[in-house]
């Protein structure tokens, strides 16, 4: 059956175009229930075994959720007790407008047989599709489709065989909803009442979502917050230009403050200040919001203050608490300062935390504390708080009334005992957004069958680069490798070098759903005892890795080059390798410095590294960065995998020989990829920081009578080099992880969306992602793009979409970030299991910041930074006099500054579970009478960073 609706549009041109929409209506479409005779089935869905027992009825039922439940209470729906659901076209087309998350949460619940879910296409069959009638709104036909086909299930099923007690019951919180279905004679039930009403599992009442109603019921009748102006309001305002749109970001360090980052037209962008509980009025890390700017007389400096919530403060105290942040500031220190008026898009997640304790044990309300100190402190009520104490659990937000202080949410699920190794890796992959489950049988199914080698077929389509003398040169126990590399002397006098790439394009295709795992997980997490990998094991560690004495395919950037290291010649080519040897960095080095040494791979190597040191001195000179971060490297125990040594990473003259023929490579290939396709090569950019981010590097120079000059990248690394204190050898160093602080972020990008292609960093007018295919999913797109510029493979449209690589690269961005943070959260947990066994140490540190409170210090023998802070408690604070533009603290007439050497003790600070942290002590200076606190002893301040 056939319906058709005609539109009448207006086209740009101002004629009027006539549209035809088709609506396709069936009568063969089956119920999926294993009582029906009548439909045509071959495995029913909906079966009596999985009938769910309730105290409101005593006979099996099906369960009909509205579009509203699926989308808050998605929670239950998930738990492994509800069964028998049907899920209408009608609601999941309207969670798929709504959400993205919770529609990918939703189907993933369908497809587990375990479930017994079932999909009913209501709005394509001939007895439950409706029209929308005059005058009705789009929610409401959709609320009366829902009704419809609930009724049509309770019919269709009443004559069917053993089915008569069969129950269909609508699940929904919308009151006019509920009146409706009763009154055409409907079982209809608040999800609340049925969820109550489950006699297997009285714990799932924690999981369910608090509605407006019972968010209203537990707040206090007192305003704490201004109201948040409606969309048609906001939307409005944005227009006319009264009001901002932008990212909100929380402050790590301070939960009285934030940024609001406002996205402008091109390349102009702007982060607006937000200070105080009012002004940030109930917006959380990530949201999307409408801000006013306030007049300038009333801008405001970032604060100084390290401050964490701690918990319910009577008025005084948190007025007193935002006292603390105003500070005296000069013109140049005011940011363009605002207050929150509304939200546009919430981006509330479930977060992983712990309950606070609670003084009375038997209550139900408690307030649980996230792991991100970024996220409020959110109150649930549970009845398991006593099962629940030490435990990681995760909770979501609900809402949060303008009466209070907190957000409500409600339990969703336990991650284990905190502080256990497997439970907080879990936590830390979970927070940062690292997709880790278990790859699916439909992604492995895309797989090469085993055994597999390479065929008459892939031969011929490549050049045989077997007899080459190739090798590779990686950290110890890497399993993945992606590059190896080779040097011969050529007849005519000059050098061949090759780069040659793991060819990963060949087994991930285009669209499948191997290529789309890969596409969404983005790259490789490396975790301090675990990697959680971007493709398959097969792959990664298998048949894309470049061992030494087996076959592979490979991607090849071939040079000739003259024995100055100047270019003469590239060549791309699909290739058949045969890796000579899998070398360490140490491995290499020692090969290099061996003179008795002369064999092939040796002679290679000494090539190779003679003309990187050429490559370098020549991107040096060009105004190529060399900056510092302190990186450290944990000797694990084999049996227990608990770190049992600390050190930073040392870096040989072999790192940077593979450095410098990765990025001539991916230097190469960008070329070659933009001459190519101008609009769609996926590139790689590193923009220029603004000025005002070199503000604390001037300073910090300033501070030892030096200049640095920051107006190019080439006048700062010139500056970086020449800047040396007699008798300081460690300052340069101390510079140069200070200047990595003020880089920007490198991106991906899409040429044809971009104008700005140029790499601050690498001082290269282009750059790309090619050496790295079995990590990183860009590096597979850049292949694909190569490949098809030599001729090698065949293009698919999404390849030339510059709109749809662009939308790739937003996510390759956001994974690559993601990753970063989790792989330092990793290294955080690690440094404090590791001093957690070592007791007290005492260790020469530097101060890398000073804040209004508080100095936080490296330590370089760990890569490790700590905060120390100036109070305590329980005793009168000491005098503490900062200023800003040194910057500068004086505590009890002693002047701390900027790269100030000190003495500390560092010890594990495990009285808060879940915020386990380094503590660090002042040992000296000694500053008479000053009882320096540790972490733990401040009133505001908690923490001790850990983020290098």
């Amino acid at each position: 059956m056939l319906k058709s609706r005609i539109f009448v549009k207006k086209t740009r041109s101002g004629g009027v175009k006539k549209i035809v929409r088709e609506h396709y209506l069936r009568d063969d479409i089956w119920c999926g229930s294993e009582f029906c005779a009548e439909c045509k089935q071959d495995a029913p869905v909906l079966q009596q075994d999985a009938c769910i027992e309730s105290n409101l009825f005593s006979s099996p039922h099906y369960l009909i959720p509205d579009t509203n439940v699926v989308l808050h209470q998605i929670d239950i729906l998930e738990d492994a007790l509800i069964r028998n659901v049907i899920i209408l076209q009608t609601v999941l087309q309207e969670v798929r407008h709504r959400s993205a998350p919770i529609y990918k949460r939703i189907k993933d619940v369908i497809h587990d047989p375990e479930k017994h879910f079932y999909t009913f296409t209501n709005e394509h069959h001939r007895e439950t599709y409706i029209e929308r009638e005059p005058a009705e709104s789009a929610n409401d036909r959709n609320d009366r489709a829902i009704r419809v086909a609930a009724k049509w299930y309770s019919e269709h099923l009443k004559n069917a065989p053993n089915a008569e007690e069969l129950r269909i019951v609508l699940l929904t919180n919308d009151r006019g909803n509920k009146e409706k279905a009763e009154e055409s004679g409907l079982t209809a039930h608040k999800c609340e009442d049925y969820v109550k009403s489950l006699i297997a599992n009285p714990e799932l009442v924690d999981r369910l979502a608090l509605t407006s109603d019972d968010q209203n019921e537990i707040t206090s009748s007192k305003l704490l917050f201004p109201e948040h102006l409606p969309l048609s309001r906001i939307q409005a305002g944005i227009k006319s230009k009264t009001f901002l749109q932008g990212t909100f970001r929380a402050s790590r360090d301070n939960y009285l403050e934030a940024t609001v980052f406002v996205q402008g037209e091109g390349e102009e962008s702007t982060e607006v200040l937000i200070q105080g509980l009012q002004n940030l009025n109930r917006a959380v890390h990530q949201d999307v919001v409408a801000m006013e700017l306030l007049p300038r007389h009333q801008w405001v400096a970032p604060s100084s203050v390290v401050l964490h919530d701690e918990g319910p403060k009577d008025e005084d105290k948190e007025e007193e608490t935002e006292n603390m942040l105003k500070c005296e500031a000069n013109e140049a220190m005011l940011k363009p300062t605002g207050k929150v008026v509304g939200i546009i898009k919430r981006n509330w997640r479930p977060f992983c935390g712990m309950l606070s304790k609670s003084l009375i044990k038997e209550a139900t309300k408690h307030l649980f504390t996230p792991a991100d100190r970024r996220i409020p402190r959110i109150r649930i009520e549970t009845r398991q708080a006593a099962a629940l104490e030490g435990q990681r659990i995760m909770v979501a937000i609900d809402g949060w009334p303008k009466h209070s202080r907190y957000p409500n949410g409600h339990f969703v699920r336990n991650l284990g005992s905190a502080g256990d190794k497997e439970t907080e890796t879990e936590v830390l992959l979970l927070e940062h957004d690292v997709p880790h489950q278990t790859f699916s049988q439909a992604v492995l199914s895309f797989l090469p069958k085993m055994p597999w080698s390479i065929t008459k077929e892939d031969m011929e389509k490549r050049a045989d680069l077997r007899h080459l003398c190739v090798c590779s040169v990686d950290p110890p126990g890497c399993t993945d490798i992606d590059d190896a590399l080779h040097c011969r002397d050529l007849e005519n006098g000059n050098l061949e070098v090759g780069v040659h790439i793991a060819d990963v394009s060949h087994f991930i295709r285009p669209g499948n759903a191997l290529d789309q795992e890969a596409a969404n997980r983005g790259t490789t997490v490396y975790l301090c005892e675990k990697r959680i990998d971007m493709v398959p094991e097969l792959l990664s560690s298998n048949l894309c890795s470049l061992r030494s004495n087996v076959e592979r395919l490979a991607f090849s950037c071939i040079w000739e080059v003259n024995h100055d290291a100047e270019i003469l010649n590239t060549h791309f080519t699909k290739s058949v390798i045969n890796s000579k040897a899998s070398l360490t960095y140490a491995e290499a080095q020692m090969r290099i410095d061996d003179i008795s040494m002369n064999d092939d791979i040796t002679k290679s190597l000494r090539g190779l590294n003679k003309l990187a040191k050429i490559l370098k001195k020549k991107r040096i000179e060009n105004g190529a960065l060399t900056l510092s971060s302190p990186e450290v490297r944990f000797h694990m125990d084999s049996e227990t995998h608990d770190p049992i040594d600390l050190q930073t990473k040392e870096l040989k003259e072999t790192n940077s020989m593979v450095e410098e023929f990765m990025l001539l490579a991916n230097i190469s290939v960008a070329q070659k990829i933009y001459d190519e396709f101008s609009e769609c090569a996926l590139l790689r950019k590193h923009p220029a920081p603004p000025p005002s981010n070199y503000d604390i590097l001037n300073k910090a120079a300033k501070s030892k009578g030096l200049v640095i000059h920051t107006d190019s990248a080439k006048a700062l690394a010139d500056s970086l080099d020449e800047a040396k204190v007699d008798g300081f050898a460690y300052f340069n160093t101390l510079l140069r992880i200070l200047a990595t602080r003020c880089m920007m972020q490198a991106v991906y990008f899409c040429s044809g969306m971009d104008s700005d292609f140029h790499h601050y960093g690498l001082a290269s007018p282009i750059y790309t992602h090619f050496t790295s295919p079995i990590r990183r999913y860009a590096d597979i797109i850049v292949h694909r793009l190569l490949a098809v510029a030599i001729g090698a493979d065949c293009t698919y449209p999404d390849l030339m979409d510059k709109h749809k690589q662009s939308a790739l690269t937003n996510n390759l961005n956001y994974r690559h970030k993601m990753a970063q943070y989790a792989q330092r959260a990793s290294v955080a947990f690690h440094t404090q299991l590791f001093f957690k066994s070592r007791g007290i140490l005492n260790e020469d540190g530097f101060i890398l910041f000073v804040r209004k409170n508080a100095i936080i210090i490296l330590i370089p023998k760990f890569g490790l930074e700590g905060t120390v802070f100036f109070e305590n408690k329980d005793k009168p604070t000491p005098s503490l006099s900062f200023d800003e533009e040194g910057p500068t603290l004086t505590v009890e007439k002693h002047t701390f500054h900027m790269f100030d050497k000190v003495k500390v003790t560092i010890s594990l600070d495990a009285s808060n579970i879940q915020h386990q942290k380094i503590r660090m002590s002042l040992i000296e200076p000694v500053i008479p009478g000053v009882s320096v606190a540790a972490p733990e002893d401040g009133p505001e301040a908690k923490k001790a960073k850990l983020d290098r």
